[in-house]
């Protein structure tokens, strides 16, 4: 299991909505670690996301669909006619 704290820290979030925090708490349950190891592991993924890494993970999703050549005003005008 990956250590993920340093050092000690310390970290309020005062207006964090309750199904957040549900769901914080069932993926750290599903994980099998607590819920501060849980929120560590998603911070330090989150900050280690740069806008490079994002750009060539989303290159690689858009690789694997079909492309969509609808077009906007094509689709209105077709709602509109019905």
């Amino acid at each position: 299991m990956p250590v993920y704290a340093a050092a000690v820290a310390r970290l309020e979030i005062p207006d964090l909505d309750d199904a957040v925090l549900t769901r914080l708490r069932e993926s750290a349950r599903q994980r099998g670690i607590s819920l501060e190891d849980e929120v560590c592991r998603l911070l330090t993924e989150a900050m280690g996301l740069t806008r490079e890494v994002f750009s060539k993970k989303a290159a690689a999703l858009r690789a694997h669909q079909r492309p969509n050549r609808t077009r906007a005003v094509d689709l209105i005008r077709e709602d509109r006619d019905r």
